[in-house]
């Protein structure tokens, strides 16, 4: 018998059946499996229509995986035209058969307008457990891996979207999940393949989906040891320990002069019923930031304004520099170098949710604008996944909890932030909700600007890559440290 069962979505598109074709002269493809939402018309070679709900749904993996008889599923998971030639399916299987992984993924090339370019994928960690994790459009489980993993930790549930995700999880609890750090296939691009952007994960519409998800991630914690009871994160404990005043906006920056002097307006503008003061910690800026600051401090006394000693330091490392200040307040508040806040009451607004709820952390909602402040899809972030019974659990699933964020000074100069330019507040914020209870504000307290400058705009594949494997460092070793919890270390 020939080693691979290919499974697809039903596609209209023209490049469907061609490529349809080419996996079935390869040689190595026993059956293929088209899942369409109806019936449709002849032309699929050597192929099988299951008429059944989304390729991710129970219904329709519990169909596939019943009839299996090959050692390997493929799925094609992207509706996107992908050519696989035969040499680099025998490689997967020889190294699926070396390796004894669970599940294989590979490099590919971006083929567009004729142009083939290398997309290279990240290793898979053990925090690598966000649902959309980039395994490129193949992925090809052993099919023996998958039967053991259920028979071990439960069939797929009553699910419309994530079970392609409860499979992936379950069978990476006792399997390698392996990436083949060769481009093995090419992602041919067409018209309306361009995925869906940054804030999907938030998106109103994919609340069903997400809430799949936060299930079956939850239920993979407990099945680990990682998960947390709803009851763990406690409030933060009052402290007779003075503070010079009870807030302070913290606003890190290097060469922002397009910008900075409109973030401390903002911080300036806020009114409130206790004394705030503003620390921007200026990271040896070179572009007449400085020079913009000094005069800003000379007209307005609540405004410090800190070039730290180090010359190594990241944002991270300057809120840390801020925290540890003198002149922070009981609560540290975000504000970033190019964004405002959404109103004068905004910095109230958190400090008053921070003392009712005794919260370690606050996050806010934010408006995405453009330069000039005008609001740009997709508007309003405002991580409605978030509850107070499971937040501190599905923090890991997701690849960001919002802004603004403010903080219990006193806790997070216990915590500090790792001094690195990406992740340090996800860092921070799972290490927060490991222990305290984290509050939410729904309204836009923000806006966040999207524009040239921004430090993750126009990003490599590279550089993307390296921002998420740096993230999906972070939870590894945060799910170690829940597991020892959990274990009474």
């Amino acid at each position: 018998m020939l080693p691979f069962t290919v499974v697809v979505s039903y596609s209209p598109e023209p490049f469907f059946t061609k490529m349809l074709s080419s996996l079935a002269d390869s040689g190595l493809v026993e059956d293929m499996v088209i899942v369409s939402g109806e019936r449709v018309g002849p032309g699929i070679p050597r192929g099988r229509l299951l008429v059944a709900g989304p390729l991710s749904s129970r219904e329709t993996l519990m169909a596939i995986l019943q009839d299996i008889r090959t050692d390997y599923l493929l799925f094609l998971t992207q509706g996107r035209h992908v050519s696989v030639e035969q040499e680099a399916l025998k490689r997967i299987v020889a190294v699926a058969e070396t390796t004894r992984a669970g599940l294989i993924y590979t490099d590919f090339y971006d083929v567009t307008g004729g142009e083939k370019t290398p997309h290279p994928l990240n290793d898979y960690q053990p925090g690598s457990v966000r649902d959309d994790f980039d395994f490129g459009a193949v992925m090809v489980f052993s099919v023996s891996a998958l039967q053991r993993a259920l028979a071990m930790y439960g069939p797929i549930p009553p699910v419309r979207h994530a079970g392609l995700y409860d499979l992936r999880l379950k069978v990476s609890i006792d399997h390698p999940v392996y990436h083949l750090g060769e481009p093995l296939y090419a992602v041919i691009e067409t018209d309306g393949t361009v995925g869906e952007g940054l804030f999907a994960y938030v998106d109103p519409r994919h609340a069903d989906s997400q809430k799949e998800m936060e299930t079956v991630f939850t239920d993979y914690l407990k099945k680990i040891g990682a998960c947390l009871p709803p009851g763990r994160p406690r409030a933060v404990e009052c402290t007779a320990q003075p503070f010079p005043v009870e807030a302070s906006v913290i606003i890190p920056v290097r060469n922002r002069k397009k910008t900075i002097a409109d973030a401390v307006r903002s911080a300036l503008s806020q009114e409130t019923d206790f004394p705030f003061n503003i620390i921007v910690v200026d990271n040896h800026s070179t572009d007449g930031t400085t020079a913009i600051l000094s005069r800003l401090s000379g007209e307005y006394p609540v405004l410090r304004h800190i070039i730290p000693e180090r010359a190594d330091l990241a944002i991270g490392g300057c809120w840390n520099e801020a925290i540890h200040s003198q002149a922070c307040g009981r609560y540290a508040v975000q504000l970033d170098s190019d964004d405002l806040y959404s109103s004068p009451h905004t910095l109230q607004e958190i400090a008053d949710m921070l003392r009712r709820g005794n919260h370690a952390m606050v996050i806010g909602s934010y408006t995405i604008v453009n330069f000039d402040l005008k609001e740009i899809p997709p508007g309003l972030i405002d991580h409605r996944e978030w509850t107070d019974e499971n937040g501190h659990n599905n923090a890991l699933r997701v690849n960001g909890l919002g802004a603004p964020r403010a903080f219990d000074t006193q806790v997070i100069r216990g915590i500090g932030f790792l001094n690195v330019g990406y992740g340090e507040d996800y860092a921070a914020a799972l290490r927060i909700c490991r222990e305290y209870r984290i509050g939410r504000i729904y309204e836009s307290l923000y806006l966040c600007r999207r524009w040239s400058d921004n430090t993750d705009a126009s990003l490599s594949i590279e550089g993307t890559n390296r921002n998420n494997a740096f993230k999906d460092t972070i939870r590894t070793d945060e799910i170690a440290a829940r597991k020892a919890i959990n274990a009474g270390a």
